[in-house]
């Protein structure tokens, strides 16, 4: 077997990719590693696994060898933690626990089926002193400096022991996450909350929709100033979001979140919304 190092030349915002494949005598590839190394400030201790073997070939190594080579690179640049996911009792749980790497989060996934969503008496629901407002991919320009101001509201969203660091969002950075969704091909809508004494976003919903509008979109961040918590804003945004995507949108089959399962607040959201969980996911941590 041959480990082949290789490099993403196309550089993001706030991080770069580096790549390892996994190829046999006969240059079949087996596996592959991606460690995404972060660069912003207030992450650039932490670098993102992602590793893939191919099940014909697992259970010889490689999964090991892809790890190690992905490891050193982290060490050998600085990096604190490495960090990873594994769906909860499948080959790469198992693979991670062997490994010596430590679960630090539990994610929960849900999905919403769309012709089973009723949201209208949530949507219409008023909510003195502060009012929806909605756009397509990129943020307008007279709102985009307090819709970066809002991305603070998941500044202290449950992350358990997670060595996550802080994201520091800026209006370039908000442009560009748009920008490289749109890029691939998928659709990015977003729903705020206004508050009506001075115009400012006082929380925000993101929604991804595949861009033919079929199979199943993909909620992002969902967040709430930590003043303007306790009015319902986020389960009436998330109904808005839910809302436009019913009528946009007639061959969409559902929609997915994940949350921590630490976070009560916003599975309760999800829960009263009608979405149904339907697996767990480890994140798993390893301290350099």
């Amino acid at each position: 077997m041959h480990i082949t190092p290789l490099t993403d030349p196309n550089h993001g915002l706030a991080s770069y990719r580096l790549a390892w494949l996994a190829s046999d005598t006969a240059g079949v590839p087996v596996g592959s590693a991606f460690l995404r190394m972060f660069t912003a400030a207030g992450q650039n201790h932490l670098a993102e696994l992602s590793l893939t073997v191919h099940p014909a070939s697992r259970r010889n190594g490689i999964g090991a060898r892809l790890l190690h080579a992905a490891v050193a690179a982290a060490r050998e640049d600085g990096r604190r933690s490495v960090v990873t996911q594994a769906q909860a009792d499948s080959p790469g749980d198992h693979f991670l626990l062997a490994q010596g790497l430590r679960r630090v989060l539990t994610l929960t996934y849900a999905r919403l089926r769309l012709a089973d969503a009723d949201v209208a008496k949530i949507t219409e629901q008023p909510h003195p002193g502060y009012r929806l407002m909605s756009w397509n991919g990129t943020v307008p320009d007279e709102l985009a400096d307090t819709f970066a101001a809002s991305r603070r509201a998941m500044d202290d969203m449950p992350m358990d022991e997670t060595d996550y660091g802080t994201v520091t969002w800026d209006v370039a950075r908000v442009r560009a996450a748009a920008e490289a969704i749109s890029k691939r091909g998928d659709l990015l809508h977003t729903v705020v909350a206004v508050d009506e004494s001075d115009g400012s976003i006082a929380g925000f919903t993101e929604l991804v929709v595949p861009g033919d509008g079929k199979g199943d979109g993909q909620h992002y961040g969902t967040g709430v100033l930590p003043e303007h918590r306790g009015h319902g804003l986020g389960r009436w945004m998330k109904a808005e979001a839910i809302r436009q995507a019913q009528q946009r949108y007639p061959d969409l089959d559902g929609l997915l979140t994940d949350t921590a399962a630490s976070n009560v607040h916003m599975r309760h959201v999800n829960d009263s919304l009608g979405y149904v969980p339907t697996h767990t996911t480890y994140e798993y941590q390893l301290d350099l």
